[in-house]
């Protein structure tokens, strides 16, 4: 799980959570038809879009995401984040967005907020820079566009 070094710094690391690996399989009327390899896809060909470079990781276990974060520190300047359920209870990985000194995106394909009232609650939040919510796998590509206006806020970047 090692984040390589991108050209002066436009590296982008989307971190997706536990059993975001079943996308297209689990649930499809909650989390849509599409396949995780195909949202990561997308959001990989929006972010060369902007100049960016996207890597991605995937783990069902919380400290291997967490380990993933800290190694982008220092390497990558943005995080994007779909932590699934992770979200609403892991203060850990909350802390390690917190220690991460560039741009947080918090994505999900759902509206946790017309959901079970757990979902409610992101213990994220406090540490993004921004939540995407309820847009389904356009919620990856508005991810992107937002780092990629946050990090260079005069849109001077490369936009192909």
């Amino acid at each position: 799980m090692t984040v390589h070094d991108a050209d002066d710094g436009r590296l982008v690391l989307l971190v997706s959570g536990p059993n975001l690996n079943l996308l297209g399989e689990r649930e499809p009327a909650v989390y849509g038809p599409k396949t995780l390899g195909e949202h990561v896809d997308a959001a990989a060909a929006a972010a060369k879009r902007h100049g960016l470079e996207l890597r991605h990781v995937q783990s069902n276990h919380e400290g291997d995401l967490i380990d993933a974060i800290h190694a982008a520190s220092g390497e990558a300047a943005a995080v994007i984040i779909n932590a699934g359920a992770l979200t609403h209870t892991s203060w850990s990985i909350s802390d390690a967005l917190g220690a991460f000194d560039g741009v947080v995106v918090e994505v999900h394909l759902s509206n946790p907020a017309a959901r079970e009232p757990f979902r409610h609650t992101s213990v994220l939040a406090r540490v993004a820079d921004g939540s995407i919510a309820g847009f389904g796998g356009l919620g990856y590509e508005l991810a992107v566009e937002a780092v990629a206006r946050l990090l260079d806020p005069s849109g001077t970047a490369s936009s192909q």
